[in-house]
């Protein structure tokens, strides 16, 4: 068993699914008394298994075919998912790796590296995120790392690779180091993902990894970071999603309107202050325009950006602090099925190569 028990044991995981009856994955609100004055300890809230495997939610397309011409000789290894263990600044880590099965060892793949929310870890980041579903339609493959004691140093929040200063960049470094050693990668699709603490590292890294990564997408995560310190080598492509009703990472920045269960006082940037920064960092010249409207779901592209480095930015109008077609988490608030974050960034990702 994996920590301390969720404080509403009432609630439980309840996969997003497809279909036209609303589900609900919200019980009162977020002041409900049902909540503990003290917080909540999202340690057992993130899934081990996936209820409803053929969800389905749409997703809007950018274009790009996908294609690469960068080939490999001399790599053995195949398909199927293993761990992959790095020493990165005296420290053991390791990265879950899911491998399609239609991986061509001479032909170089994508590669999507995603990072956990806090108190979670890399498996658990692989069931809520449905990516190696999306990763075996699509054949690239995915990298679900581990943070040290479930946290990523990303800023203004959280756990002990923060108070520490564990230097995460440094090891996505040695983690990309190891697997490109290992497997056929295409160096110019290499893309980040996060959820929450790790959304805030995709945004992290997108600061300190833009010659690396093609593009990031961030799922309720803000800048952590100072923005005077965010100075990325060259723009990069953003893909953001956030609830407006999030609990956790409020859409307007401040503290977490459900209190997490750890010490100190967190106070967040809001989502247009991230989305901001973003847009005038990559000098983006066009208004914004509306490009995806599903239910809940509304896509905004700024484009006309520098490098092609545009910003997107999904909202989920009622959603919570989620990963929008990905499998819910109990206590803080609904999971849209109106759009696939995974499925979004897929088709996001094939449109920005690393220049």
């Amino acid at each position: 068993m994996r920590g301390a028990a969720v404080f509403v044991a009432s609630l439980l995981v309840v996969a997003c699914s497809s279909g036209d009856t609303e589900v609900s994955h919200w019980e009162g609100t977020p002041t409900d008394a049902s909540f503990p004055e003290g917080g909540i300890n999202l340690t057992d809230a993130y899934p081990t298994a996936d209820p409803d495997p053929d969800a389905y939610a749409p997703s809007p397309t950018f274009g790009g075919d996908g294609s690469t011409a960068f080939t490999c000789t001399g790599k053995t290894l195949g398909s199927g998912s293993h761990d992959e263990n790095v020493t990165s600044g005296g420290l053991p880590r390791v990265a879950h790796l899911h491998v399609p099965t239609g991986y061509n060892s001479s032909v170089g793949a994508m590669l999507v590296v995603a990072y956990h929310g806090f108190f979670e870890d890399g498996l658990e980041q692989e069931v809520q995120s449905r990516m190696d579903t999306s990763s075996d339609a699509h054949g690239y493959i995915v990298a679900y790392p581990d943070g040290v004691a479930d946290s990523w140093n990303a800023g203004d929040c959280c756990g002990d690779a923060w108070t520490n200063s564990v230097d995460d960049v440094q090891f996505t470094r040695d983690l990309l180091a190891t697997i490109e050693a290992d497997y056929c990668i295409d160096p110019k699709r290499v893309f980040a993902a996060g959820f929450s603490n790790g959304g805030f590292m995709a945004h992290r890294l997108g600061c300190e990894m833009s010659d690396v990564f093609g593009a990031i997408a961030p799922v309720a995560g803000v800048l952590g970071i100072d923005p005077s310190s965010c100075t990325p080598v060259r723009p990069i492509p953003v893909l953001d999603f956030h609830g407006i009703e999030d609990p956790i990472v409020p859409y307007n920045g401040g503290t977490p309107i459900i209190p997490i269960d750890i010490s100190g006082v967190l106070d967040f940037r809001s989502v247009p202050v991230t989305l901001a920064f973003w847009v005038t960092s990559n000098g983006c010249l066009a208004p914004p325009v509306q490009i995806f409207q599903n239910g809940d779901a509304t896509c905004t592209e700024w484009g006309l950006c520098k490098g092609g480095a545009d910003v997107v930015h999904c909202a989920i109008s009622d959603g919570g602090h989620q990963w929008p077609g990905g499998v819910a988490l109990p206590i803080v608030g609904v999971c849209s099925t109106d759009i696939s974050a995974t499925d979004t960034m897929y088709d996001f990702f094939v449109a920005h190569p690393l220049p």
